[in-house]
């Protein structure tokens, strides 16, 4: 269900998950309830809302609710519950509203979930990818939808990471990271990576393969990689790469093949090369 609200004033302070709060503060905005997320564009919204994810508001173009945001307003009006405010204005409004041009004219917000375990996460999984430190949401965006596309079960980040739930990576994504299961490795407080993560990772069956330019490392096409039934994928920083206890704890040191002088690729560019030559192939 849902209810249509014409924006008559910039300053409605029902539309401040829109245009003021930061993504901390969305993350933090109902304490001590579970927080809010951004979801931008209709094929975003529609994955969310196919991975079971709740919707609390809309903001829409009144260009779109004839097109796209068409789909999206039936199968909210077929939810039961209290209804949910649609928030409806015209474009050059939203754009004074938001600051920028909405892609495809159209956000929602909606409430996070708590996140499973590391167990939960990798039960049936046999090519996870594990991200250190990765902290550009972009990346992070761009890492989920190669994980999606290219045979990974699932991602598991730590602490240091960008949040996938942030606008910019959900966007990037192309809304993935609502198709692929992942969470965040131990807590703020016991970050829990590289050890005991590494650790956990063994005693689930997994052998773990560091991605860096190390002089003693396998390259991606040995065949050892691909036959182990399980293996986590591991991804550093964006620089610095993987830290040098990472490196030291994984079961694997694995190389991607450089040329023209070229010294790394970017981790996105990499996670594609690295998820396509170790991933499962049981989805082609």
């Amino acid at each position: 269900m849902y209810r249509i609200i014409e924006i008559r004033q910039l300053e409605e302070e029902a539309l401040q998950i829109y245009t003021s709060l930061s993504e901390s503060q969305l993350y933090h905005c109902r304490e001590p309830l579970i927080g809010l997320f951004i979801a931008e564009s209709p094929k975003v919204i529609e994955r969310a809302l196919d991975a079971g994810y709740e919707p609390v508001s809309m903001l829409i173009d009144r260009r779109e609710l004839d097109k796209e945001a068409a789909r999206i307003l039936v199968r909210i009006a077929e939810r039961p519950g209290e209804a949910i405010p649609v928030y409806v204005g015209e474009e050059s409004v939203l754009r004074k509203l938001t600051g920028f041009a909405l892609t495809r004219g159209c956000l929602c917000a909606m409430e996070r979930r708590e996140l499973p375990s590391v167990q939960e996460i990798v039960r049936n999984a046999s090519r996870i990818a594990v991200l250190e430190e990765v902290v550009n949401p972009t990346n992070v965006g761009a890492i989920f939808r190669s994980a999606a596309a290219l045979g990974m079960d699932a991602v598991l980040l730590t602490h240091g990471c960008s949040d996938p739930l942030y606008r910019r990576a959900i966007r990037v994504s192309m809304g993935t990271v609502f198709q692929i299961p992942w969470t965040f490795i131990g807590s703020r407080k016991e970050p829990g990576w590289p050890q005991p993560g590494l650790s956990l990772l063994r005693d689930l069956g997994f052998k773990t393969a560091a991605m860096a330019l190390k002089k003693d490392s396998v390259t991606i096409s040995d065949p050892a990689l691909t036959a182990e039934p399980k293996l986590a994928v591991v991804l550093g920083t964006e620089g610095d790469g993987l830290s040098g206890e990472t490196i030291a704890g994984c079961d694997y040191t694995v190389m991607i093949p450089m040329f023209h002088g070229v010294d790394s690729l970017n981790v996105a560019a990499a996670s594609a090369v690295a998820f396509w030559q170790l991933g499962s192939r049981q989805g082609a």
